[in-house]
């Protein structure tokens, strides 16, 4: 199975690291795995989104025209990629910041309040790690204890506090979506 996956909206929603924590968790598993990351002009505040490609077999490209899975943080980011989006895939989308229908009928939409819940936990910095705990339960594109494990590795720079906090958007995120 491949999964090809954009992940997409505003600097500083940490999709770039939805992005590498998915990826890790992948090459934690074997699988092999890229990550493209794509800026707007502007750091903060612009544009932001990378492309992740998750397979049993060896990646031939970092480049994805047509994803199986979208993650949409934000309005113009639904308004760029879901047209992109293959037929029958994936398509995830924030709605404590997208306050629109998606489009297409021809795609399964994940709906997710993940600022919300992120609030709800003490810290809308951690919508991201929710938003990739119900991918990854959903898509089964890694293992949950995978995707925790890499969260880990790459916020152990990070305070401890920081980490459980990620680690309980995780399933909070995983919790939504019905696990």
């Amino acid at each position: 199975m491949m999964h090809s996956i954009i992940f997409a909206g505003f600097g500083g929603q940490g999709v770039m690291l939805m992005g590498q924590v998915l990826a890790q968790a992948a090459m934690n598993e074997g699988k092999h795995t890229t990550w493209f990351p794509s800026y707007g002009p502007e750091m903060r505040g612009g544009t932001a989104n990378c492309t992740v490609v998750v397979s049993d077999e060896p990646v031939a490209s970092p480049v994805v025209d047509t994803p199986l899975e979208v993650v949409a943080m934000n309005i113009p980011s639904l308004l760029k990629f879901e047209p992109k989006l293959k037929k029958d895939g994936y398509l995830f989308i924030n709605t404590s910041v997208i306050d629109r229908k998606p489009q297409r009928n021809d795609v399964k939409v994940i709906e997710i309040p993940a600022n919300d819940i992120a609030e709800k936990l003490g810290n809308v910095k951690v919508a991201n790690m929710v938003v990739l705990g119900a991918f990854v339960y959903t898509t089964k594109c890694t293992e949950v204890d995978s995707l925790i494990e890499a969260m880990k590795y790459k916020l152990s720079a990070k305070n401890s506090e920081i980490i459980e906090l990620n680690v309980k958007a995780i399933f909070e995120g995983v919790k939504h979506v019905g696990g």
